[in-house]
């Protein structure tokens, strides 16, 4: 049994993000690139879950799968909103029962067509309060370096994020692209007195569209040098995932400098990228 927990206690870690694919296809490839990841032996991994529990069962085989399989920890990530509790509450003591100690808890997006959401919870600190009544889970929190999307201010923020994190084992970011970003939360949440590490979150993105539409959607400011260089790749699509790995290594190297508790890589079910940030910084898999 391996706890999260356990492993940034005994120092700063690698983690790498996968999503759940749509199609078989998707499914054989994603395996294939956890195989070739594992041969840099990351500390754990997590798997995103869709909106609304879109991809509860895939995101529940592909966990169980790893964790089973590989020398590291499956991490899921679990949304409340749209969910009963019966509904939660079956699916962690399924996680249980299949050897899963480690959640992440999300309070996930609200209907898309802007209707109200059913189900029984809100927030995300809802959440957490289950999962520790299910389990003695090692449990993650996510924290936005920028501020939530739906946020009034920074105070509130900071106050929900250290009330949250207190809660909590670990903290993990939304990315950002300037790393100033995630040291002044880091400092905010010091001097709030909040000792919860939290990861930063890193994405080499591979598409122009996409990367945009995320930054928007997660509050997340793309620097005016960066639109420029995402523009002059648009449309060309090893330009782009290149300038991913240049713009993720740089931040992953600033970083670093920082002394974070650990990189949390968004693999995007690819290994190609994840490898070559690896190469240009000289890690080496322990």
């Amino acid at each position: 049994m391996t706890r999260i927990a356990d492993l940034l206690a005994a120092g700063p870690t690698w983690s790498f993000e996968f999503f759940p694919p749509k199609t078989s296809e998707g499914m054989v490839s994603l395996i294939d690139t956890v195989e070739e990841l594992s041969a840099l032996k990351p500390d754990f991994v997590s798997v995103t879950y869709g909106a609304g529990g879109t991809t509860r069962s895939t995101t529940r085989d592909l966990v169980v799968k790893i964790n089973q399989e590989r020398a590291y920890p499956a991490m899921p990530h679990l949304t409340c909103v749209g969910h009963s509790r019966a509904e939660l509450v079956s699916l962690l003591e399924d996680y249980r029962a299949s050897g899963i100690h480690n959640v992440l808890a999300l309070a996930g997006d609200p209907p898309t067509d802007g209707s109200p959401a059913v189900g029984d919870f809100t927030y995300a600190s809802e959440l957490v309060e289950l999962v520790h009544e299910v389990d003695h889970f090692t449990v993650a929190v996510a924290a936005f370096p920028e501020l939530h999307p739906r946020s009034v201010d920074r105070a509130e923020d900071r106050r929900h994020l250290v009330a949250k994190l207190a809660t909590a084992d670990f903290g993990m970011t939304q990315f950002f692209w300037d790393v100033d970003h995630y040291r002044v939360m880091v400092e905010e949440l010091a001097e709030a007195g909040s000792t919860t590490p939290v990861l930063p979150g890193v994405m080499p993105f591979v598409n122009v569209a996409g990367t945009r539409r995320m930054s928007a959607m997660n509050n997340t400011a793309i620097p005016t040098w960066l639109e420029e260089r995402l523009d002059a790749v648009d449309g060309d699509p090893e330009a782009t995932r290149k300038l991913g790995v240049e713009v993720a290594t740089d931040l992953v190297a600033s970083l670093l400098e920082l002394g974070v508790p650990g990189i949390h890589l968004y693999a995007m079910n690819r290994a190609q990228s994840i490898t070559e940030i690896y190469d240009n910084l000289g890690i080496k898999p322990r």
